[in-house]
């Protein structure tokens, strides 16, 4: 507390966490001209362990009044950026980050959260509720753009991975999950839909748990062709995109080796929209 460091963010490419690109971040201080790194050589740190969060870049000329640091990601990978099965566009953004630090067993970490004001797309909330999830649990999420939150405490779990499941009509699936044995969080997008068009892109993708609480928290932003995971407050974060040849409507918790007890909330969330600003 009352500590303050200087963060250098590193896009690379190739080398990232799960292959291709991704952002490595480092704290230290800086007088100047040197910047002196509070970790050895060897500490690999990453903003973002998921594959489509790179090149990302940080907010300048915020109000006076507003002192957050704010960041936004590009959301691809060169592994594949280039034959995406998409028309109109090639690749998105990443929502919009608040960055902060925090300290922890292993040291100071840098701490991902969607900004404040992403809350205004949020339609009421579907669920809001402690269930006891065995196996699957559908949630009432018609919408394949939603924010969910759930938390529960591994210390009266006995499921060995939990997480959150996405389908369709046409058997096409993607797992975001925590894996107790391993103590890592993955997204598993193998049968999501359009993977041919590269041998890289069907992988499942690994993050390490950085929190050693029993408190388990998982907070994701779900569009139509990604999604965001903010896991225990924004220590580990992970970002992957995925191309279904159906909207992926049908929402479940689940459990695999036995069950866990989830506090869950959950909200649709509406379309974002743009007002022109007049130059002054």
């Amino acid at each position: 507390p009352g500590e303050t460091r200087w963060v250098l963010l590193l896009s690379i490419n190739p080398g990232g966490p799960n292959g291709g690109s991704a952002t490595q971040y480092f704290t230290g201080q800086f007088d100047g001209t040197t910047f002196t790194s509070d970790n050895p050589d060897s500490t690999a740190l990453w903003l973002d362990h998921g594959t489509d969060n790179y090149a990302g870049v940080t907010w300048a000329n915020l109000p006076e009044a507003d002192s957050r640091r704010l960041f936004i990601g590009w959301m691809s990978n060169w592994d594949y950026a280039n034959v995406v099965p998409t028309q109109s566009w090639r690749s998105a953004m990443t929502v919009p980050r608040q960055l902060t630090l925090a300290s922890t067993p292993e040291g100071i970490r840098l701490v991902s959260q969607p900004v404040a004001e992403l809350q205004k797309l949020r339609g009421e909330a579907a669920t809001r509720q402690t269930i006891e999830i065995a196996d699957k649990t559908a949630l009432p999420l018609q919408t394949p753009a939603y924010e969910l939150q759930f938390s529960t405490d591994l210390a009266q779990t006995s499921a060995g991975r939990l997480g959150l499941l996405l389908q369709n009509s046409q058997g096409e699936t993607v797992k975001v999950y925590f894996d107790r044995e391993e103590n890592h969080f993955a997204i598993d997008r193998s049968q999501a839909g359009k993977t041919s068009f590269s041998e890289k892109f069907a992988r499942v993708q690994t993050a390490p748990r950085i929190s050693d609480s029993e408190q388990l928290q998982m907070h994701l932003l779900v569009d139509v062709a990604s999604v965001e995971l903010f896991a225990d407050g924004g220590l580990t974060c992970m970002t992957a995109i995925f191309f279904p040849n159906e909207d992926f409507t049908n929402v479940s918790l689940f459990a695999e080796g036995g069950t866990f007890g989830a506090d869950i909330t959950a909200w649709p969330l509406q379309p974002a929209t743009f007002s022109p600003v007049a130059a002054k």
